[in-house]
């Protein structure tokens, strides 16, 4: 989705709406009047909020919730990095990335860190590294990514689930670097992991 301010015109009535009548809450320098909920499933939550500008004037503002999740970079004792290679529906193509997935209702990141690479790498961690959480899009979507470096891996088989078709990516951190840099690989927590990596270890 385009990061957008949505037009002041754009203020046709919505389905669904969830607290049309609560009073009106402050948003940093904008005012929420009400707040619909357009379309949610269990990955993605769309709202849109009648708004006051900080102008003064009135609008709409259209945001996008995607569950948060975890992104997992696991680095052997030979310096290698453990990635991914899957389709990915939303870009239609092969992306090369971290070990990522969402965090389940209950379930802490790390929690989910481990699960993750678990699962789609067969890998188990002694360690388990928090380097922070990313925001992929601050204007118009929410979806905090709490990122990990994991260490001291002990290899087994992989559990994915039925609809991941996973292609396990084996390289050097610094062939993974120029993976960043050459443009090969884009998914913004992965490369994040990866540059903070490279800065700590380099």
């Amino acid at each position: 989705m385009t990061n957008h301010e949505p037009s002041p015109s754009d203020t046709a009535s919505t389905p669904g709406a969830t607290d049309g009548a609560a009073a009106v809450r402050q948003h940093g320098p904008w005012k929420i009047k009400a707040t619909r909920i357009t379309y949610q499933d269990p990955w993605v939550t769309v709202r849109r909020d009648e708004v006051i500008r900080p102008d003064g004037s009135d609008g709409s503002y259209a945001t996008v919730g995607i569950k948060p999740g975890v992104c997992v970079i696991a680095l052997d004792d030979q310096g290698n990095v453990h990635l991914t290679e899957e389709f990915h529906y939303a870009v239609g193509r092969m992306t090369i990335e971290g070990v990522s997935g969402g965090i389940e209702p209950g379930d802490t990141a790390l929690e989910t860190a481990h699960r993750e690479l678990a699962e789609e790498l067969g890998i188990s961690a002694a360690q388990m590294l928090p380097f922070g959480t990313t925001d992929p899009f601050t204007a118009s979507v929410h979806s905090p990514t709490a990122l990990f470096v994991a260490r001291g891996l002990t290899h087994g088989p992989p559990r994915p689930e039925s609809t991941e078709l996973i292609h396990p990516v084996v390289l050097p951190l610094d062939q993974a670097i120029r993976r960043v840099l050459d443009g090969s690989i884009t998914h913004a927590p992965t490369v994040i992991t990866l540059l903070r990596l490279a800065m700590e270890t380099g």
